[in-house]
């Protein structure tokens, strides 16, 4: 067998060696270029926004573009390597240049952030407050109107939606149609009528739609949420005793006008609408404005009875900001005259 001149080595030990020594350098070199494209690239935040058609091929050239990753194709191997290639889904990630490939490849797997807008609608106002609101937030207001118009959208509306919108704060997703949004806040409105609530109001004499008639005249006639149960106590009281409701903010309604425009010299109070409960006996023909749950369910929890055990029949407030409550209209006369 042949050896080397000098050594006792075999030729083909030194071969095979070296052959191992080449392997081995070249197996470092591809480790050492695997590890520096899946390293971080460096790139600055960046939310990656996606929309309906993107694709995984698109998006990882894109975060190459902006130095989130260091190459899409490794990107796309690893995706389809963990089995979360059709994971992207619509809406916006937060990712960062500090984060190796292994780490964006997570994110994208995982939940999009839904870019939302935020709507505020208080309580108490009118259906005809309502557009405005949402056109500040980006909605197409014709849109918002035609969908408030329609009383489909509520089994207990009639008209339009007045009364059956409930009021808080939203967060709608960005693009969402005007119909989705109205229905949103129409189903929220439906949760405060659950079997015990219906039943309460029931127990009172009242249908869903007077409940909430109800509740919407208190709604506009309290100066806080204290007074509410006083004031659906009154009025209960009243409608139990055939006495009407002569309720200011009923009249205002009715002639399309704000409280503070009423004008008693020019007959206001005396004008027949189908909303006045100065000139018409019971509830008015719908509510007045969209009542708030505080509202609602001081209805179904009144305070009908005075300190001395009398009923409640008359209220008013005072110029000093308190309410007045009384069982006989010479009382509540003198009130008138002392607070006022």
């Amino acid at each position: 067998m042949t050896r080397l001149q000098g050594r006792g080595t075999p030729l083909w030990v030194w071969l095979l060696l070296t052959l191992v020594v080449l392997v081995l350098l070249a197996a470092g070199g591809v480790f050492l270029y695997v590890r520096n494209l899946t390293a971080p690239a460096g790139g600055t935040a960046y939310t990656l926004t996606v929309r309906p058609g993107d694709t995984l091929s698109g998006v990882a050239r894109t975060l190459e573009t902006r130095g989130i990753v260091k190459n899409a194709r490794v990107l796309r191997f690893v995706m389809d390597r963990n089995g979360t290639a059709g994971s992207l889904k619509e809406g916006m990630y937060d990712l960062d240049g500090k984060l190796n490939v292994y780490q964006v490849a997570e994110r994208l797997a995982g939940p999009a952030r839904v870019p939302t807008v935020s709507v505020t609608i208080p309580e108490g106002r009118r259906i005809q407050d309502i557009p405005p609101i949402f056109q500040k937030a980006g909605f197409d207001v014709a849109g918002i109107r035609q969908a408030l118009a329609d009383a489909s959208l509520s089994p207990h509306a009639k008209g339009n939606l007045e009364g059956f919108v409930f009021p808080a704060t939203y967060e709608f997703r960005v693009g969402e149609t005007p119909r989705s949004a109205v229905q949103e806040m129409v189903a929220r409105m439906e949760q405060e009528f659950t079997p015990a609530n219906v039943a309460k109001a029931r127990a009172l004499g009242l249908s869903v739609r007077d409940w909430v008639i109800l509740g919407s005249m208190v709604q506009a006639e309290a100066a806080n949420d204290a007074e509410m149960p006083i004031i659906a106590g009154v009025f209960l009281n009243r409608i139990r005793d055939r006495i009407n409701l002569g309720s200011d903010p009923t009249v205002a309604y009715g002639l399309g006008k704000d409280l503070p425009e009423l004008d008693r010299s020019a007959g206001d109070f005396t004008k027949d609408t189908p909303y006045s409960t100065y000139t018409r006996p019971g509830l008015p023909a719908g509510p007045i404005n969209n009542p708030g749950q505080a509202a609602l369910l001081s209805v179904l929890s009144p305070q009908r009875k005075l300190a001395d055990g009398r009923d409640a029949l008359y209220f008013l407030h005072g110029l000093n900001g308190e309410i007045y409550v009384n069982n006989d209209y010479n009382a509540h006369l003198r009130d008138i005259a002392r607070y006022r």
